[in-house]
């Protein structure tokens, strides 16, 4: 590996950011951990890789602060500690459900980014950026690492949030800030194993859909939705981290396994206890036709993940490859089965639901 670096990663707290630090610690890097209320944090597997107690070597330094205000809520000593104490930042804070309000994804993942930049150019410290592969929108084909803003349309405000920030960074690379941006796909479960810390958006699809409580899609077939174990997102990003010099100026994608939605019928299907659903073409689906509490759970929970049932998309990854040390998941059902089976063994999958509201909390934690 490199030198040992001194390094900041933000959303310390969440499944991918706890992960990367847990990766960053392993490595031999000093690791600081921007974090919002959180004073314990947990990474995939339960890991306790730091305390507000602790500033050791082997812990990560909890930092307390807000990505949402300017200079990240932090008190002028903090700020400046920060900006001469740093070798390199991981920016991985982000608002990554659905169905929040569009201010909430524009003030953490858009204003968020340019908060957390404008620290970066205090001494010029370089960023890897963590985005999603899902900038590319609903456009169809083969998505491109070096591609951005090609006039595509957006499934949800997340996208477009991220899309924005994304461009922030890149026009901090054009005024010399040295910078990396990593795009996972669908994060789930770790890749041989299928832990994951937190059963959040695909998870809460694969339950409804497991229960009855939709029974039809408007997708196709042919649609497909790529998962990549939380462990290789935070593998490629201290790969990166560790050959900053060789990755500056470029994009990668963070992908996996290509999971059709066939699959995803037939999987389901292999559960004697779960549910199958129907795929209906998108131009002949009406909602309103759909039994009552069925429609309750499409128009709050299940409208917000439709148009990943009808999107025909391939992400490129010859950049990434450079890097990785994993070999990238084959395409097919294999991780999807990977997955649900962690998630029948503890317990998430095969209870019912109480009620709509019940889903909509798990798709609303953070």
């Amino acid at each position: 590996m490199s030198e040992p670096k001194r390094i900041l990663v933000t959303g310390a707290a969440g499944l991918v950011g706890a992960e990367i630090c847990a990766r960053l610690l392993k490595a031999g890097h000093r690791v600081s951990g921007l974090v919002h209320t959180t004073r314990v944090l947990i990474a995939n597997g339960g890991r306790v890789v730091a305390s507000a107690a602790d500033d050791r070597a082997d812990t990560v330094r909890l930092v307390t602060g807000d990505v949402t205000v300017p200079r990240l809520g932090l008190d002028d000593d903090t700020w400046t500690d920060l900006a001469d104490g740093l070798d390199l930042i991981v920016h991985s804070a982000a608002i990554t459900d659905f169905g929040r309000p569009r201010e909430a994804y524009q003030a953490i993942n858009t204003t968020g980014t340019a908060h957390v930049l404008e620290l970066a150019r205090e001494r010029s410290t370089p960023l890897v950026h963590v985005s999603t592969a899902y900038v590319c929108g609903e456009r169809e084909g083969t998505v491109l690492e070096s591609q951005l803003d090609v006039g595509q349309r957006f499934g949800n405000p997340y996208e477009e949030s991220k899309l924005a920030a994304e461009q922030l960074v890149r026009k901090a690379a054009t005024d010399s800030l040295p910078t990396v941006v990593i795009r996972p796909s669908v994060v789930v479960g770790a890749a041989r194993t299928g832990v994951v810390r937190d059963f959040k958006n695909l998870y809460v699809v694969l339950k409804l859909l497991s229960e009855g409580r939709i029974s039809a899609i408007p997708g196709y077939f042919d649609a497909c939705v790529d998962l990549v174990p939380v462990d290789h997102v935070a593998a490629l990003i201290t790969a990166v981290v560790d050959d900053f010099a060789r990755a500056r100026g470029r994009t990668l994608h963070a992908v996996g396994a290509s999971v059709r939605m066939r699959h995803i019928s037939d999987v389901l299907a292999e559960y004697p206890s779960f549910h199958v659903p129907r795929y209906i073409a998108p131009a002949t689906f009406d909602p309103a036709t759909l039994p009552d509490l069925e429609c309750g759970y499409w128009h709050r929970v299940m409208s917000l993940y439709e148009s990943y049932f009808r999107r025909r998309q391939h992400f490129d990854d010859a950049t990434a490859a450079e890097f990785r040390v994993h070999k990238r998941l084959p395409s097919g059902p294999n991780h999807l089965r990977r997955i649900i089976d962690y998630a029948v063994g503890a317990g998430y999958l095969g209870a019912p639901l109480q009620s709509v509201a019940d889903a909509l909390s798990r798709v609303n934690q953070r």
